[in-house]
Protein backbone atom coordinates (compact mmCIF):
# COMPACT_ATOMS: atom_id res chain seq x y z
CA UNK A 1 0.00 0.00 0.00
CA UNK A 2 2.92 2.41 1.12
CA UNK A 3 4.59 1.32 -2.39
CA UNK A 4 2.19 2.02 -4.39
CA UNK A 5 1.89 5.82 -3.10
CA UNK A 6 5.25 5.86 -3.18
CA UNK A 7 5.68 4.92 -7.02
CA UNK A 8 2.42 7.33 -7.91
CA UNK A 9 4.49 10.59 -6.57
CA UNK A 10 5.68 12.30 -9.59
CA UNK A 11 9.26 13.58 -7.76
CA UNK A 12 10.07 9.13 -7.62
CA UNK A 13 9.09 9.03 -11.10
CA UNK A 14 11.07 11.48 -12.34
CA UNK A 15 14.09 9.92 -10.56
CA UNK A 16 13.58 6.28 -11.88
CA UNK A 17 13.19 7.74 -15.20
CA UNK A 18 16.08 9.81 -15.36
CA UNK A 19 17.95 6.41 -14.26
CA UNK A 20 16.90 4.41 -16.77
CA UNK A 21 17.72 7.53 -18.94
CA UNK A 22 21.06 7.67 -18.33
CA UNK A 23 21.55 3.93 -17.80
CA UNK A 24 20.84 3.48 -21.16
CA UNK A 25 23.12 6.64 -22.25
CA UNK A 26 25.90 4.48 -20.36
CA UNK A 27 25.89 1.13 -21.96
CA UNK A 28 24.98 3.10 -25.39
CA UNK A 29 28.18 4.85 -25.20
CA UNK A 30 30.45 2.20 -23.57
CA UNK A 31 28.81 -0.20 -26.25
CA UNK A 32 30.09 2.55 -29.17
CA UNK A 33 33.35 2.90 -27.66
CA UNK A 34 34.09 -0.46 -27.22
CA UNK A 35 33.63 -1.59 -31.06
CA UNK A 36 35.11 1.34 -32.17
CA UNK A 37 38.51 0.79 -33.80
CA UNK A 38 41.98 2.53 -33.62
CA UNK A 39 44.86 3.59 -34.92
CA UNK A 40 48.92 3.92 -33.64
CA UNK A 41 50.54 6.84 -35.40
CA UNK A 42 54.15 8.19 -36.44
CA UNK A 43 55.04 10.95 -38.55
CA UNK A 44 56.94 10.78 -41.94
CA UNK A 45 60.27 12.60 -40.49
CA UNK A 46 63.61 13.29 -42.38
CA UNK A 47 66.61 11.92 -40.77
CA UNK A 48 69.56 10.06 -41.33
CA UNK A 49 69.47 6.08 -42.21
CA UNK A 50 72.51 3.88 -41.40
CA UNK A 51 72.67 0.33 -42.12
CA UNK A 52 75.18 -2.24 -40.61
CA UNK A 53 75.25 -5.93 -40.64
CA UNK A 54 76.23 -7.77 -37.16
CA UNK A 55 79.25 -10.36 -36.14
CA UNK A 56 80.98 -11.74 -33.08
CA UNK A 57 84.00 -13.04 -32.52
CA UNK A 58 87.02 -11.95 -30.42
CA UNK A 59 90.27 -10.19 -30.36
CA UNK A 60 93.04 -11.63 -31.63
CA UNK A 61 96.67 -10.69 -31.87
CA UNK A 62 97.53 -10.08 -35.65
CA UNK A 63 101.54 -10.37 -35.13
CA UNK A 64 102.34 -13.43 -33.00
CA UNK A 65 105.00 -16.23 -33.16
CA UNK A 66 105.08 -19.53 -31.40
CA UNK A 67 108.85 -20.53 -30.43
CA UNK A 68 108.60 -24.34 -30.94
CA UNK A 69 112.60 -25.70 -31.00
CA UNK A 70 113.11 -28.13 -33.90
CA UNK A 71 116.09 -30.06 -31.85
CA UNK A 72 115.48 -31.46 -29.11
CA UNK A 73 117.28 -31.61 -25.69
CA UNK A 74 116.78 -30.01 -21.70
CA UNK A 75 115.63 -26.52 -21.29
CA UNK A 76 118.12 -24.94 -19.28
CA UNK A 77 118.31 -21.15 -18.29
CA UNK A 78 115.15 -20.15 -19.38
CA UNK A 79 115.21 -16.33 -19.03
CA UNK A 80 111.29 -14.76 -19.18
CA UNK A 81 107.87 -15.22 -17.75
CA UNK A 82 104.66 -14.52 -19.15
CA UNK A 83 104.25 -10.66 -19.12
CA UNK A 84 107.57 -9.62 -20.06
CA UNK A 85 108.48 -7.80 -23.24
CA UNK A 86 111.27 -9.18 -25.58
CA UNK A 87 113.33 -7.67 -28.26
CA UNK A 88 113.72 -9.76 -31.25
CA UNK A 89 116.72 -11.72 -31.21
CA UNK A 90 116.92 -11.69 -27.42
CA UNK A 91 118.08 -15.50 -25.48
CA UNK A 92 114.68 -16.73 -23.89
CA UNK A 93 116.19 -20.04 -23.03
CA UNK A 94 118.99 -22.62 -24.07
CA UNK A 95 119.01 -26.60 -24.77
CA UNK A 96 121.26 -28.89 -23.36
CA UNK A 97 122.13 -31.68 -26.32
CA UNK A 98 125.35 -33.54 -25.37
CA UNK A 99 124.58 -35.39 -28.63
CA UNK A 100 124.86 -32.32 -30.50
CA UNK A 101 128.28 -31.64 -29.20
CA UNK A 102 129.80 -35.00 -29.72
CA UNK A 103 128.27 -34.00 -33.89
CA UNK A 104 129.84 -30.91 -33.65
CA UNK A 105 133.76 -32.54 -33.25
CA UNK A 106 133.01 -35.47 -35.48
CA UNK A 107 131.97 -32.63 -38.60
CA UNK A 108 134.90 -30.66 -36.85
CA UNK A 109 137.21 -33.27 -38.11
CA UNK A 110 135.91 -34.62 -41.00
CA UNK A 111 136.13 -31.47 -42.58
CA UNK A 112 139.77 -30.87 -41.42
CA UNK A 113 140.38 -34.85 -42.66
CA UNK A 114 138.75 -33.70 -45.97
CA UNK A 115 141.09 -30.37 -45.85
CA UNK A 116 144.09 -32.57 -45.45
CA UNK A 117 142.85 -34.69 -48.27
CA UNK A 118 142.74 -32.04 -50.61
CA UNK A 119 145.95 -30.71 -49.42
CA UNK A 120 147.78 -34.22 -50.20
CA UNK A 121 146.64 -34.40 -53.78
CA UNK A 122 147.33 -31.25 -54.55
CA UNK A 123 150.84 -32.31 -53.64
CA UNK A 124 150.53 -35.37 -55.27
CA UNK A 125 149.70 -33.16 -58.94
CA UNK A 126 152.77 -31.03 -58.27
CA UNK A 127 155.18 -33.81 -57.07
CA UNK A 128 153.52 -35.80 -60.98
CA UNK A 129 154.31 -32.44 -63.00
CA UNK A 130 157.47 -32.06 -61.41
CA UNK A 131 158.84 -35.63 -62.25
CA UNK A 132 157.53 -35.45 -66.13
CA UNK A 133 159.56 -32.31 -66.47
CA UNK A 134 162.72 -33.45 -64.80
CA UNK A 135 162.34 -36.93 -66.98
CA UNK A 136 161.38 -35.03 -70.21
CA UNK A 137 164.30 -32.65 -69.38
CA UNK A 138 167.14 -35.36 -68.71
CA UNK A 139 165.70 -36.97 -72.12
CA UNK A 140 166.82 -40.24 -70.59
CA UNK A 141 163.79 -42.10 -70.72
CA UNK A 142 161.78 -43.88 -73.14
CA UNK A 143 158.80 -42.49 -74.99
CA UNK A 144 156.51 -45.02 -73.09
CA UNK A 145 158.08 -43.75 -69.75
CA UNK A 146 157.34 -40.40 -70.35
CA UNK A 147 154.11 -41.29 -71.41
CA UNK A 148 153.81 -43.05 -68.21
CA UNK A 149 154.75 -40.00 -66.00
CA UNK A 150 152.09 -37.89 -67.74
CA UNK A 151 149.51 -39.70 -66.93
CA UNK A 152 150.90 -39.90 -63.36
CA UNK A 153 149.60 -36.11 -63.76
CA UNK A 154 146.18 -37.05 -64.70
CA UNK A 155 145.73 -39.47 -62.22
CA UNK A 156 147.02 -36.60 -59.48
CA UNK A 157 144.34 -34.49 -60.81
CA UNK A 158 141.76 -36.60 -60.65
CA UNK A 159 142.84 -37.00 -57.44
CA UNK A 160 142.14 -33.05 -56.11
CA UNK A 161 138.88 -32.99 -58.36
CA UNK A 162 137.59 -36.15 -55.45
CA UNK A 163 139.55 -34.40 -52.72
CA UNK A 164 137.57 -30.88 -53.38
CA UNK A 165 134.08 -32.96 -53.36
CA UNK A 166 135.12 -34.68 -50.42
CA UNK A 167 135.72 -31.22 -48.68
CA UNK A 168 132.66 -29.72 -50.02
CA UNK A 169 130.13 -32.48 -48.79
CA UNK A 170 131.82 -32.33 -45.57
CA UNK A 171 131.83 -28.47 -45.46
CA UNK A 172 128.44 -28.70 -45.89
CA UNK A 173 127.90 -31.10 -43.16
CA UNK A 174 129.87 -28.88 -40.92
CA UNK A 175 127.79 -25.59 -41.59
CA UNK A 176 124.54 -27.83 -41.21
CA UNK A 177 125.78 -28.88 -37.71
CA UNK A 178 126.76 -25.16 -36.67
CA UNK A 179 122.72 -24.48 -37.49
CA UNK A 180 122.07 -26.89 -35.00
CA UNK A 181 124.89 -25.83 -32.89
CA UNK A 182 123.11 -22.32 -32.98
CA UNK A 183 119.52 -23.66 -32.25
CA UNK A 184 120.65 -24.68 -28.69
CA UNK A 185 120.12 -21.14 -28.03
CA UNK A 186 116.67 -20.50 -28.53
CA UNK A 187 115.79 -16.80 -29.19
CA UNK A 188 112.55 -14.58 -29.84
CA UNK A 189 111.53 -14.25 -33.36
CA UNK A 190 109.91 -11.08 -33.16
CA UNK A 191 109.56 -8.26 -30.47
CA UNK A 192 106.35 -8.58 -28.72
CA UNK A 193 105.19 -9.59 -25.04
CA UNK A 194 105.44 -12.76 -23.95
CA UNK A 195 101.98 -14.49 -24.26
CA UNK A 196 102.74 -17.65 -22.91
CA UNK A 197 105.20 -19.82 -21.15
CA UNK A 198 105.05 -23.46 -21.53
CA UNK A 199 108.13 -24.72 -20.40
CA UNK A 200 110.46 -24.62 -17.25
CA UNK A 201 113.95 -25.98 -16.78
CA UNK A 202 115.16 -29.38 -16.82
CA UNK A 203 112.46 -29.98 -19.47
CA UNK A 204 112.61 -32.89 -21.75
CA UNK A 205 112.02 -31.46 -25.31
CA UNK A 206 111.57 -34.44 -26.98
CA UNK A 207 109.10 -35.47 -24.29
CA UNK A 208 107.49 -32.49 -24.64
CA UNK A 209 106.97 -32.94 -28.48
CA UNK A 210 105.54 -36.09 -28.68
CA UNK A 211 102.68 -35.03 -26.25
CA UNK A 212 100.01 -34.38 -29.14
CA UNK A 213 98.30 -32.15 -26.29
CA UNK A 214 101.27 -29.90 -26.25
CA UNK A 215 101.78 -26.16 -26.70
CA UNK A 216 104.40 -24.17 -28.25
CA UNK A 217 107.54 -23.93 -25.87
CA UNK A 218 106.76 -19.85 -26.06
CA UNK A 219 104.29 -17.90 -27.40
CA UNK A 220 105.40 -13.98 -28.36
CA UNK A 221 102.28 -11.56 -29.56
CA UNK A 222 102.85 -7.97 -30.15
CA UNK A 223 99.98 -6.31 -28.46
CA UNK A 224 100.36 -3.17 -30.67
CA UNK A 225 98.80 -5.32 -33.28
CA UNK A 226 95.60 -6.31 -31.67
CA UNK A 227 92.65 -6.47 -34.25
CA UNK A 228 88.92 -7.58 -33.73
CA UNK A 229 88.05 -10.77 -35.56
CA UNK A 230 84.43 -11.74 -36.07
CA UNK A 231 82.31 -13.97 -38.07
CA UNK A 232 80.07 -13.10 -40.72
CA UNK A 233 77.33 -15.01 -42.21
CA UNK A 234 77.11 -15.87 -45.72
CA UNK A 235 74.05 -14.22 -46.44
CA UNK A 236 75.84 -10.81 -45.44
CA UNK A 237 79.36 -11.38 -46.71
CA UNK A 238 78.54 -10.25 -49.73
CA UNK A 239 77.63 -6.47 -48.27
CA UNK A 240 81.56 -5.93 -46.58
CA UNK A 241 84.15 -4.84 -48.40
CA UNK A 242 87.43 -3.64 -47.23
CA UNK A 243 87.84 -0.14 -45.43
CA UNK A 244 84.15 -0.22 -43.95
CA UNK A 245 83.42 2.00 -41.06
CA UNK A 246 82.50 -0.50 -37.86
CA UNK A 247 82.00 0.13 -34.24
CA UNK A 248 82.91 -2.41 -31.29
CA UNK A 249 81.66 -3.30 -27.99
CA UNK A 250 82.78 -6.24 -25.65
CA UNK A 251 81.35 -8.23 -22.91
CA UNK A 252 84.70 -7.56 -20.53
CA UNK A 253 84.61 -3.36 -20.61
CA UNK A 254 81.21 -2.07 -19.97
CA UNK A 255 80.40 1.51 -21.44
CA UNK A 256 83.32 0.83 -24.10
CA UNK A 257 82.72 1.26 -27.30
CA UNK A 258 85.68 1.49 -30.39
CA UNK A 259 85.70 2.44 -33.94
CA UNK A 260 87.58 0.93 -36.97
CA UNK A 261 87.75 -0.24 -40.27
CA UNK A 262 87.36 -3.91 -42.23
CA UNK A 263 91.07 -4.79 -43.07
CA UNK A 264 90.85 -8.11 -44.17
CA UNK A 265 88.13 -11.36 -44.98
CA UNK A 266 88.67 -14.96 -45.37
CA UNK A 267 88.15 -16.38 -48.74
CA UNK A 268 87.12 -19.69 -47.61
CA UNK A 269 84.14 -19.71 -44.99
CA UNK A 270 83.73 -22.35 -41.95
CA UNK A 271 80.71 -24.61 -41.87
CA UNK A 272 78.99 -25.33 -38.68
CA UNK A 273 75.58 -27.11 -37.69
CA UNK A 274 74.85 -25.99 -41.64
CA UNK A 275 75.61 -22.48 -41.25
CA UNK A 276 78.71 -21.07 -43.01
CA UNK A 277 80.48 -17.70 -41.15
CA UNK A 278 83.22 -15.95 -42.73
CA UNK A 279 85.77 -14.22 -40.28
CA UNK A 280 86.53 -10.41 -40.96
CA UNK A 281 89.08 -8.91 -39.38
CA UNK A 282 88.75 -4.99 -38.47
CA UNK A 283 91.35 -2.75 -37.22
CA UNK A 284 91.62 -0.32 -34.40
CA UNK A 285 91.31 3.11 -34.89
CA UNK A 286 92.64 4.11 -31.32
CA UNK A 287 93.64 1.04 -28.84
CA UNK A 288 92.02 1.16 -25.60
CA UNK A 289 94.71 0.09 -22.89
CA UNK A 290 92.45 -2.29 -21.35
CA UNK A 291 91.82 -4.85 -24.27
CA UNK A 292 93.06 -7.59 -24.28
CA UNK A 293 93.49 -10.74 -26.41
CA UNK A 294 91.04 -13.47 -26.70
CA UNK A 295 88.14 -10.46 -25.33
CA UNK A 296 84.84 -11.36 -26.49
CA UNK A 297 83.52 -8.99 -29.10
CA UNK A 298 80.77 -7.72 -30.84
CA UNK A 299 81.06 -5.94 -34.44
CA UNK A 300 78.59 -3.49 -36.21
CA UNK A 301 79.86 -2.88 -39.74
CA UNK A 302 78.42 0.39 -41.64
CA UNK A 303 77.24 -1.15 -45.07
CA UNK A 304 75.25 2.44 -45.60
CA UNK A 305 74.99 5.61 -44.71
CA UNK A 306 71.77 7.85 -45.85
CA UNK A 307 71.48 11.20 -45.03
CA UNK A 308 68.02 13.38 -45.38
CA UNK A 309 65.65 10.74 -46.10
CA UNK A 310 62.39 10.28 -45.02
CA UNK A 311 61.99 7.79 -42.75
CA UNK A 312 59.27 5.21 -41.11
CA UNK A 313 58.84 3.31 -38.28
CA UNK A 314 59.60 -0.41 -40.08
CA UNK A 315 55.49 -1.41 -38.41
CA UNK A 316 54.33 0.98 -40.85
CA UNK A 317 55.14 -0.41 -44.12
CA UNK A 318 53.28 -3.14 -46.01
CA UNK A 319 53.49 -5.71 -48.43
CA UNK A 320 51.13 -7.14 -50.93
CA UNK A 321 51.72 -9.16 -53.91
CA UNK A 322 55.10 -7.65 -53.65
CA UNK A 323 54.20 -4.12 -53.70
CA UNK A 324 54.73 -2.05 -50.87
CA UNK A 325 52.40 0.75 -48.92
CA UNK A 326 51.72 2.67 -46.16
CA UNK A 327 48.41 3.42 -44.23
CA UNK A 328 48.15 7.39 -43.96
CA UNK A 329 45.93 8.61 -41.58
CA UNK A 330 44.30 12.05 -42.45
CA UNK A 331 40.39 11.63 -41.35
CA UNK A 332 38.79 9.03 -39.38
CA UNK A 333 40.01 6.25 -41.97
CA UNK A 334 43.53 5.52 -42.73
CA UNK A 335 44.36 5.56 -46.50
CA UNK A 336 46.56 3.01 -48.53
CA UNK A 337 49.34 4.80 -50.08
CA UNK A 338 51.82 2.90 -52.29
CA UNK A 339 55.47 3.60 -51.73
CA UNK A 340 58.59 3.08 -53.17
CA UNK A 341 60.94 1.97 -49.94
CA UNK A 342 65.08 2.22 -49.97
CA UNK A 343 66.84 1.09 -47.13
CA UNK A 344 66.18 0.05 -43.85
CA UNK A 345 67.62 -0.84 -40.10
CA UNK A 346 66.38 -2.63 -37.35
CA UNK A 347 63.86 -0.07 -36.57
CA UNK A 348 63.10 2.49 -39.93
CA UNK A 349 62.55 2.26 -43.29
CA UNK A 350 63.71 4.40 -45.85
CA UNK A 351 60.77 6.42 -48.19
CA UNK A 352 61.98 6.74 -51.37
CA UNK A 353 58.51 8.11 -52.88
CA UNK A 354 54.96 8.04 -52.11
CA UNK A 355 54.52 10.45 -48.67
CA UNK A 356 55.31 13.39 -47.75
CA UNK A 357 57.47 14.61 -44.71
CA UNK A 358 54.96 14.79 -41.76
CA UNK A 359 52.32 12.40 -42.97
CA UNK A 360 50.88 10.74 -39.98
CA UNK A 361 51.30 6.90 -40.75
CA UNK A 362 49.81 4.40 -39.29
CA UNK A 363 52.20 1.45 -37.25
CA UNK A 364 49.60 -0.35 -35.07
CA UNK A 365 45.62 -0.92 -35.91
CA UNK A 366 43.92 -1.60 -32.72
CA UNK A 367 40.07 -3.90 -32.80
CA UNK A 368 38.12 -4.15 -29.68
CA UNK A 369 36.40 -6.71 -31.49
CA UNK A 370 39.11 -9.34 -31.46
CA UNK A 371 40.20 -10.96 -28.15
CA UNK A 372 43.84 -9.26 -28.53
CA UNK A 373 45.18 -5.92 -29.67
CA UNK A 374 45.73 -6.68 -33.42
CA UNK A 375 48.55 -5.36 -35.47
CA UNK A 376 48.32 -5.74 -38.82
CA UNK A 377 51.28 -4.51 -40.25
CA UNK A 378 54.27 -5.78 -41.13
CA UNK A 379 57.42 -4.67 -42.14
CA UNK A 380 59.13 -4.61 -45.71
CA UNK A 381 62.17 -6.89 -44.54
CA UNK A 382 59.64 -9.54 -43.20
CA UNK A 383 57.37 -9.87 -46.02
CA UNK A 384 55.87 -13.45 -47.23
CA UNK A 385 57.22 -14.65 -43.89
CA UNK A 386 61.30 -14.16 -44.79
CA UNK A 387 63.47 -13.39 -42.34
CA UNK A 388 65.32 -10.45 -42.04
CA UNK A 389 69.02 -11.33 -43.71
CA UNK A 390 71.55 -13.46 -41.40
CA UNK A 391 73.12 -12.16 -38.54
CA UNK A 392 73.27 -8.80 -39.74
CA UNK A 393 69.80 -7.66 -38.69
CA UNK A 394 70.22 -4.16 -40.62
CA UNK A 395 71.35 -5.29 -43.55
CA UNK A 396 70.47 -3.88 -47.51
CA UNK A 397 66.60 -3.99 -48.42
CA UNK A 398 65.58 -4.77 -52.16
CA UNK A 399 62.49 -2.86 -53.27
CA UNK A 400 59.51 -5.01 -54.54
CA UNK A 401 61.02 -8.06 -53.05
CA UNK A 402 59.86 -7.97 -49.52
CA UNK A 403 62.91 -7.80 -47.57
Amino acid sequence: MKLSKKLKNPYVIGVIIVLIVGGYYWYSKSKATSTTVSYKTAQAEKGTLTTSISGSGNVIVDNSASVDPTITGTVANLAVNVGDTVKKGQTLFTIVNDDLTVSNAQSTASLQQAQNSVDSANVNVDQAEATYKAAKKADTDSHDQKEVLKEQIDIAENGVTAAQKSYTAALASYNNQLTNSAKRTVVAPISGTVNAVNVKNGDDLSRLSSNSNSSAAIIIGDLSTLKAQVQVNEVDISNVSIGQEATMTFSGIDGLTSTGKVEKMDSLGTLTSGVVDYNVTIGFDSLDPRIRPEMSVSAAIITGVKQDVILVPNSAVKTQNGNSYVQVLSGQTPQSVNVEVGLSDNTQTEIVSGINVGDNVVTQTINPKTTTAATTTTTTSAAGGAARGGAGGGGLRIPGLGG
